[in-house]
């Protein structure tokens, strides 16, 4: 096993002090026209297709502290639904921008590997019972959870939990949307690294019936080469509860995978519409699990920035496109 190289999160700190927290009165998403991204990102305004905009439950840059609280980061999606900063605050704010014109990004870390703690830098919010503002994901149909991710040190992390030093996480949370009745680990649609058949593999994992079984599909291709260190990479992964499909895409273009589980976890054999458990999910989960601090767990030595959660299921030719729109060269 690997020696963990260090605590990601200490060496964050003085970059995020250099950042400026601007920004404070822009406005939600207003969705801008492929030749407007220049624009767009000089003026704060997030880049998102004209034809997502109406979808876009939740959208995280990390460069909007809410107004006298700096922990804490504003949706500029439709939903309104901030998040915190857990346990590093406006600190976890760095100077990094993951395509042209984008200014600061999320840095997530594992803080104490050999401690049993609970000071990991991840982000989210949780309610139990469920957060109002996202009830467009109840009993929704279908959804995206997509953005911008970049590995900047050792993954996946030393297992905190377990008194073996050689123990690692068998996951690694990158983006994700709670179930129901979620513990605050639970989801009813994520973006992660976990281990399937013994290899950590790239995966869109889903469930539609909160009480009900997981489904995941997972990368074909080793997540090393779909993920190298410092290098940003826009990841996409769609659930469709109809019917019982996702799918992944790195960089705009899909990735051959497989289902892990071949029978029906979602229950979508019989007939009838199938959607989602009609229940607000419990939050939403950043670079690791349990975001209201109750422990924790797969976390991601990591960037993040531009994370989007819509309510409906992306064609390849719209994630392909709001991949282009975001990296047009700025005129």
């Amino acid at each position: 096993m690997r020696k963990h190289s260090g605590s990601v999160a200490a060496r964050a700190v003085a970059a995020a002090a250099a950042l400026a927290l601007t920004a404070l009165a822009a406005g939600p998403v207003q969705a801008v026209q492929g030749g407007d991204t220049a624009e767009a990102a000089e003026r704060g305004a997030p880049v998102v297709l004209p034809s997502l905009g109406p979808d876009l439950v939740a959208y995280y840059d990390f460069g909007h502290p809410v107004r006298g609280n700096p922990a804490l980061e504003r949706d500029r999606g439709r939903s309104g639904t901030d998040i915190e900063l857990v346990n590093g605050g406006a600190a976890m704010r760095v100077p990094d921008s993951a395509f042209p014109g984008a200014g600061s990004a999320l840095q997530t870390a594992q803080v104490s590997p050999a401690t049993a703690g609970n000071d990991d830098w991840k982000a989210g919010v949780y309610r139990p019972g469920g957060v109002p503002s996202m009830r467009a994901f109840n009993g929704v149909q279908s959804a995206t959870v997509m953005g911008w991710f970049k590995m900047t040190g050792d993954n996946p992390s030393p297992n905190s939990n377990t008194s073996d030093p050689d123990d690692r996480y068998g996951a690694i949370g990158l983006a994700g949307v709670l179930s129901g009745t979620s513990d605050g680990h639970g989801v009813r649609a994520l973006l992660e690294l976990i281990e399937v058949n013994g290899e950590l593999r790239l995966v869109a994992l889903g469930r539609r019936v909160d009480e009900g079984s997981s489904q995941t599909f997972a990368a074909a291709e080793d997540w090393r080469r779909l993920l190298p260190p410092d290098e940003w990479v826009f990841l996409a992964a769609t659930f469709d509860y109809s019917d019982g499909t996702m799918a992944l895409f790195r960089n705009g273009e899909r990735l051959d995978g497989f289902s892990t589980n071949p029978g029906d976890p979602w229950q979508v054999g019989g007939p009838g519409e199938h959607r989602a458990s009609p229940t607000d999910p419990a939050g939403i989960k950043i670079g690791g699990s349990f975001p209201q601090k109750t422990r924790e767990a797969n976390p991601c030595n990591c960037r993040m920035d531009s994370l989007m959660f819509l309510d409906r299921e992306l064609t390849g030719s719209q994630v392909r496109a709001q991949y282009r729109l975001m990296v047009a060269p700025r005129s």
